[in-house]
């Protein structure tokens, strides 16, 4: 790396798949800028891009209940799920660019395909699957979606899901073959390796943000300290974007923005139930999302899952519930104190008065006993047994409160950038489906941010260069997101499922 001194163009804080994204399209776009990234652990990618920390779902909304919710009316709302699978396609367009690049040396082990289905049971959600399967499948996004209604059409996509249940149940599914399983870990390394290696980029691991402060010039003075030495320096930077996971929350309170106050975050951590008998790991093969419990938050929609990490194959249950007052796996528990001001008691309290059913469901969760985690495993696979599973601890996220005029405080489920007003500072907030559709966030981020550049020539020409459909819509042109998804299949090698 290139020694340089403390006045930087841009300060990215937090070494996870947004700043790693973000870095990569700004030294690809502006190759002489001094960029400096921070990280307060002792590795990259070792909080929510982790992993283990993370569901690994490449979410595109094929199976994700959540994204197609039913309205009053009965019909189902598919806005979400075409924006969610429009911006997937673009990070595989990025992703794609990447690989040919080298800069992603071996696309599987960064994206393996691997089906996504919903499963749900009852009259009431049967019939809401099918509504849902209908208003999908007329989109082009989603033509290839398959729906099922009988044991014998389910048990040949999902057989260890449906051993053991009565044949005159009323069940349903739906299928997406091009579903895939994300290492974001293994993504971020990978850009964060070529950013080491470029010139004027600097990468500081165990160094964590003290304070950020505006001086009278615009720009932004970021105390720094050394977790290594306990020294801290100064930097001082034209732009600082925080992308720190459930840490973001703090710093942001840090910057004082005014766009920034009112702000507050509601911890949930997760935990998996982790198979460790390789016969019934073999017997799956797909990323099964059922309905949410009514109060859960979205990442809590529970899902039987086949990972892949490190090349292995793996078998998660979960993420069951839980709640901590850190705002990071490797966090303080005085995380959650420390954020509540002056500006967000007021939201934070409305949002918890709003939200009393997600209260009563974290503390439900969190006194769950090992048959009660065994009794949610059994609605998915009526053959399972506590002893082939060992429960594992997931990822911490932070849901975002906000101000709201009627309400008072709201709670956020997703994710969200809050930014200063002149575009010199971007905060990332919230969680699902961030990772996924990280390089979508980051094109609106830099078109905020970066105006006077995003809309020059050379900027023009590069990013279409990266992204081959920038500027148009896959959502609306059906020819161009067919031709997109054929590329993108083919250069990260998805043509054929990861196991069969």
């Amino acid at each position: 790396m290139k020694e340089s001194n403390n006045t930087n163009d841009v300060i990215l804080i937090g070494a996870g798949i947004m700043s790693a994204t973000l870095g990569t399209f700004l030294k690809k776009l502006e190759p002489d800028w001094q960029i400096k990234i921070f990280e307060r652990m002792d590795r990259v990618t070792a909080e929510s891009s982790e992993a283990w920390n993370n569901a690994g779902t490449g979410h595109s909304a094929f199976c994700e209940l959540n994204y197609t919710p039913e309205m009053e009316d009965g019909s189902i709302n598919i806005d979400k799920a075409v924006k969610i699978a429009a911006s997937f396609e673009v990070s595989k367009e990025f992703w794609s660019t990447l690989v040919q690049e080298g800069i992603i040396e071996e696309p599987t082990n960064v994206l393996r395909r691997i089906p996504h289905m919903s499963f749900v049971w009852g009259d009431k959600n049967t019939e809401y699957l099918r509504k849902r399967y209908e208003a999908l499948k007329k989109h082009h996004l989603f033509s290839d979606m398959e729906f099922a209604d009988t044991y014998d059409e389910i048990a040949q996509w999902m057989p260890l899901i449906m051993e053991g249940r009565d044949k005159k149940d009323t069940l349903a599914a739906t299928c997406m073959d091009i579903g895939t399983d994300v290492n974001f870990g293994a993504l971020s390394r990978s850009m964060f390796s070529y950013l080491e290696n470029a010139d004027g980029v600097e990468l500081h691991l165990h160094h964590e943000v003290e304070d950020i402060e505006r001086l009278d010039n615009g720009d932004w003075k970021l105390e720094i300290k050394n977790l290594d030495t306990g020294k801290t320096h100064t930097y001082t930077t034209k732009f600082v974007f925080i992308g720190a996971g459930g840490g973001s929350l703090p710093l942001l309170e840090k910057s004082d923005i005014p766009e920034g106050r009112g702000y507050g975050g509601f911890p949930i951590s997760g935990k998996w139930l982790v198979c460790n008998k390789p016969d019934l790991i073999e017997q799956h093969c797909a990323k099964v999302y059922g309905k949410a419990s009514v109060g859960s938050p979205p990442m809590s929609v529970p899902h039987l899952d086949t990972r892949v990490i490190d090349g292995k194959k793996a078998l998660l249950f979960g993420p069951y519930a839980g709640f901590s007052t850190k705002f990071l796996k490797h966090g303080s528990y005085m995380d959650l104190p420390q954020s509540i001001k002056w500006g967000n008691i007021w939201p934070l309290i409305s949002a918890g008065v709003h939200n009393i059913p997600l209260t009563k469901y974290l503390i439900e969760q969190v006194t769950q006993s090992p048959d009660d985690r065994l009794e949610a495993l059994l609605e998915y696979m009526p053959t399972a047994k506590m002893e082939d599973w060992e429960l594992m601890d997931a990822g911490q996220r932070v849901q975002v409160i906000k101000k709201d005029e009627k309400e008072g405080g709201i709670l956020e489920f997703g994710t969200e950038v809050v930014y200063a007003q002149d575009g010199s500072l971007a905060t990332l907030l919230g969680a699902s489906p961030g990772a996924s559709t990280s390089v979508s966030i980051m094109l609106d981020l830099m078109k905020k941010c970066f105006p006077g550049l995003e809309a020059t020539e050379k900027w023009q020409k590069e990013l279409k260069r990266l992204i081959p459909s920038y500027g148009q819509s896959l959502a609306k042109d059906a020819a161009l997101a067919k031709a997109t998804r054929d590329k993108t299949t083919e250069v990260l090698h998805l043509r054929e499922m990861a196991f069969s």
